[in-house]
């Protein structure tokens, strides 16, 4: 069974463009356009990765997103790769192993991001 991957962004466009990458990749893709539909997508399919935006209905919805998947209890382990433009927009640098106290996600990758990269980071960080 494929693993899902839930993206969570507001760029229709993009989006579209992860899921042709991810379903070449051997991934079901499903996705929401804001948090609050991420977060009940989350808990209603369960899936086994998640494509984070920062910036969609406010410039830092997808920190409260990602804060909110770590308290819950039910699913706190699920992998978030966060996937946005912050830094090209504020010039703040990301790191996890860094501000993995800010920033509870388990990798980070600037927009736009190469095809390949973001299969290869998905990968990495999908449970097995």
């Amino acid at each position: 069974m494929a693993k899902k991957v839930l993206i969570i962004d507001d760029d229709f466009d993009l989006v579209e463009a992860m899921r042709i990458t991810l379903e070449a990749a051997g991934y079901d893709v499903i996705d929401a356009q804001d948090g609050e539909k991420g977060l009940e997508m989350i808990r209603s399919e369960s899936p086994d990765l998640i494509i984070l935006d920062v910036m969609m209905s406010s410039m830092d919805e997808g920190f409260h997103v990602a804060y909110k998947i770590r308290e819950d209890a039910d699913i706190k382990d699920t992998p978030i790769v966060m996937l946005t433009a912050v830094g090209n927009q504020t010039g703040f640098q990301f790191d996890p192993g860094k501000d993995a106290d800010f920033l509870p996600v388990d990798a980070f990758l600037e927009k736009p991001v190469n095809p390949k990269k973001l299969v290869d980071v998905v990968h990495q960080n999908i449970k097995v």
